[in-house]
């Protein structure tokens, strides 16, 4: 696989550029209508959503792009005191994001897509294990640092590191997983939101996340059919 950004983009078809424009809008419009000085937050959301429709390609231009919204929302989270989606991009996320980049990079299906590969019950027994270890160990951590919405923030830590660990395995199921983890951040944001109109911008971000990974789903089942030399 080759990594070019201009060539990711010129790789989206026409349905991909206009769900991508849309996002970017979308998310771009909740900034400016809420009246936000935070560029940070805008640049997080925008950097997320455009790493998503790459991703959904199985291309390796969105785990890159990955890395720098982890860095760039557990920013944004530090400022809110979400220090659970702190602490899960930066110490979970962003490693398996760079740990992705380079089993993808390992398994190409063609110059710009990697292969896409089936769960086995093996997998899942070591990736179910791991999620509750990671989550127990995760709870105690954030309770620690009193972090703000403790159950939501454990619940995130949890279908998190579950849709980064099948994004790593090359699984269609990672998109499943991070569209159950978009709708915990819509519900920790809306709270943000309540308290400053500046966050309203990540609300958005999460709704375009979910319209995202939705379609990441639909689109890996296809890729995988297509691989396999199904109809």
């Amino acid at each position: 696989m080759k990594i070019s950004l201009r060539k990711s983009v010129k790789n989206l078809n026409k349905f991909e550029r206009i769900l991508w424009i849309v996002s970017l809008t979308v998310v771009a419009a909740s900034f400016v209508v809420g009246g936000s000085g935070d560029l940070l937050t805008l640049a997080a959301s925008l950097t997320g959503v455009t790493a998503l429709i790459f991703i959904a390609r199985g291309d390796v231009m969105g785990q890159l792009l990955t890395v720098a919204f982890s860095l760039l929302y557990a920013a944004v989270s530090w400022e809110f005191r979400y220090y659970g989606e702190m602490a899960t991009y930066v110490g979970m996320t962003m490693p398996i994001a760079i740990a992705s980049v380079v089993t993808w990079l390992k398994n190409p299906y063609s110059e710009n897509e990697v292969a896409v590969s089936s769960m086995t019950r093996r997998k899942w027994l070591i990736l179910i294990a791991a999620d509750i270890v990671a989550t127990v160990l995760f709870y105690f951590i954030l309770k620690a640092l009193g972090t703000a919405n403790l159950l939501f923030s454990t619940i995130s830590v949890a279908t998190s590191f579950l849709a980064a660990g099948l994004a790593m395995l090359r699984s269609p199921f990672y998109a499943a997983a991070y569209a159950s983890n978009d709708l915990v951040l819509i519900v920790l944001w809306v709270y943000a939101s309540f308290s400053d109109l500046s966050f309203l911008p990540m609300v958005l971000c999460f709704v375009m996340f979910f319209v995202n990974d939705m379609y990441g789903f639909y689109s890996w089942r296809k890729m995988f059919r297509r691989q396999k030399g199904e109809k």
